[in-house]
């Protein structure tokens, strides 16, 4: 267990080094050695992850006296096959992808040496190990951004992104100072077990010690999961290569929700970090989801789409389900890969459509369907209501009998329930002969759908975090007042059910939205094609700088 540990992480810095000294063979060479390089690190994840599930002890390879630890526990054998597994993808379709862009060498040296920095962050077990990995795989993103140096365009936003990644590297320092402060040691298992015995534990301003590193560790994972207002760079980093964006999205932005699972046991001791995590990710999560929509780029939409994602996997973690938070990075990483891997493709799909929209004659003469037949609205409404919340409570009773017991999972239930009910309404508004047999459909759908993500979300918690102290320990740090829990649950459940209603009700009158777009509308639109004016007002704020650094130079005549 120990020497694939360790092979684990300096298998990729070996496959750098080959592909580098192999740099002047001809190019299918070269990402040969890249690709079997990465096949084998693949290999050693899946071989420590099964270790993991067949019960092994989880340990820890001590390489230095003081720090350059390497664990061997649930949460990095998974991260590490997830992280290989996706490197393994990406690898293999560039091979022929940058087949006809300059450096190819570099560009694979550079995917390995990302690989190998991300492995020796998910698998550091002290401070400053995992300080370093999670600097390289800011500076190595860099270089890959900017892998098109005659791209103006690319340069600009890829150190855009590294300065966004340095100013969320200092919170990260500043946690780590202070547990060191305070115990006197890297070592993150010590700290966590110190920490335990002693919760009460204070900085040296007073403070106590696990709400400040809980904060401090909070905006370090904000600012690398491109949470709103550091959320800028990610979007528009879409300049640099396909693959580096498919990794991106897939495997370096969810860096976030692994930093904060690592320090799980430091939120467990909190008392009101995780209620403000919860308000971060579900305003980052709305507001990414809407600029998705305005976008006519389909891969900055894929951009924003990855900003709401990951507002929901932040969101996941302040109600306390932070191993559902591992599971749906796990989840958005494989199919946002997949979609940026395609994005070439259904771009040349599209060309091909006329994109003529279809209206109800068109649909009637050309495709022979019947119109659409309605139905009662109420009833649908009620419907649409009912079933979800029914299928999404007996899903999780019978999974854990005491998950109702947790304010956190009344929080993923109602949106679960917005959820079904959304997918509910899409089906009333599909043209069909029997409207019946679909909506049985869709409902079987949901049903195992939510089935079985609430029984691989239950197994998640229980490999993660085999302690059942630990799990209600987390879920209780992001409990908030009953009685305004209890309001607010109300008046949000009083809200969505209104809503509907109106919504089914003008589906069944037949209103024209057009005709209800007014100035309101309009206003909101620009805004959000204008994407808050913060690009805009960064772009003022740059401008500003360079001008006062400008005049600074001449007046200290540095220049």
């Amino acid at each position: 267990m120990e020497h694939l540990t360790l092979l684990l992480v300096v298998g990729p810095v070996l496959s750098a080094l080959f592909t580098q000294l192999s740099s002047a063979r001809p190019k299918r060479d070269v990402a040969l050695v890249s690709v079997a390089g990465t096949l084998i690190t693949f290999l050693i994840a899946a071989c420590l992850l099964g270790l993991m599930l067949s019960g092994t002890t989880p340990g820890q390879v001590e390489i230095g006296n003081r720090w350059g630890i390497l664990l061997f526990d649930p949460l990095s054998t998974l991260m590490a096959c997830v992280i290989s597994g996706i490197s393994l993808i990406v690898h293999i379709y560039s091979v022929r992808y940058m087949a006809e862009e300059r450096d190819y060498a570099r560009f694979f040296v550079l995917l390995d040496l990302m690989t190998a920095a991300l492995l020796a962050m998910v698998a550091a077990g002290d401070l400053i190990t995992l300080l370093v990995a999670w600097h390289l795989v800011g500076v190595f993103l860099y270089f890959l951004l900017g892998h098109d140096t005659s791209s103006r365009s690319a340069y600009r936003y890829g150190l855009w992104a590294f300065f966004t990644y340095r100013f969320g590297d200092l919170p990260l320092v500043l946690a780590a100072a202070l547990l060191y402060d305070a115990f006197g040691t890297w070592s993150l298992p010590l700290i966590f077990d110190q920490l335990a015995a002693n919760p009460s534990v204070q900085t040296v301003f007073g403070w106590q010690l696990a709400e400040v590193v809980a904060a401090l560790i909070a905006i370090a994972a904000f600012a690398r999961s491109a949470q709103f207002l550091l959320h800028t760079w990610l979007p528009y980093t879409m300049a640099g290569p396909t693959p580096v964006s498919a990794l991106m999205h897939a495997g370096i932005v969810n860096a976030g929700g692994f930093l904060m699972n690592r320090f799980a046991p430091v939120f467990g001791g909190t008392e009101s970090v995780l209620p403000w995590v919860f308000i971060v990710g579900l305003v980052t999560a709305v507001i990414g989801s809407v600029l998705m929509l305005a976008q006519n780029d389909i891969k900055k939409a894929l951009g924003y789409s990855t900003m709401g994602q990951m507002g929901f996997m932040v969101m996941e973690c302040g109600i306390g389900a932070f191993s559902l938070a591992v599971y749906h990075l796990i989840a958005h990483g494989l199919f946002k890969g997949t979609l940026f891997l395609s994005a070439g493709g259904i771009i040349g799909e599209a060309r091909k459509d006329d994109g003529v929209p279809k209206d109800d004659l068109y649909t009637f003469v050309v495709e022979r369907r019947s119109a659409r037949n309605r139905k009662p609205w109420l009833l649908m409404a009620a419907l649409t209501l009912a079933v979800p919340a029914t299928i999404l409570v007996l899903a999780h009773w019978v999974v854990s009998g005491d998950f109702f017991q947790k304010q956190g999972a009344i929080v993923l239930l109602f949106f679960g329930w917005v959820t079904g009910a959304q997918l509910i309404f899409a089906t009333y508004r599909m043209r069909t002969q029997n409207i019946w047999r679909l909506l049985g459909l869709i409902i079987f759908s949901f049903a195992v759908v939510i089935l079985g993500y609430t029984v691989i979300s239950h197994a998640f918690d229980l490999f993660l975090y085999p302690d059942p102290a630990m799990r209600s320990g987390i879920y209780a740090a992001a409990n908030i007042e009953l009685f305004w829990f209890d309001i607010l649950v109300v008046i949000t459940t009083l809200v969505v059910v209104l809503g509907w209603l109106v919504t089914f009700y003008a589906e069944q009158k037949g209103h024209d939205r057009s005709k209800g777009i007014g100035t309101a509308w309009r206003g909101f639109y620009t805004l959000v094609a204008r994407e808050f004016f913060m690009i805009a007002a960064f772009g003022r704020i740059s401008d500003a700088i360079l001008v006062i650094a400008t005049r600074l130079n001449v007046w200290l005549r540095w220049s």
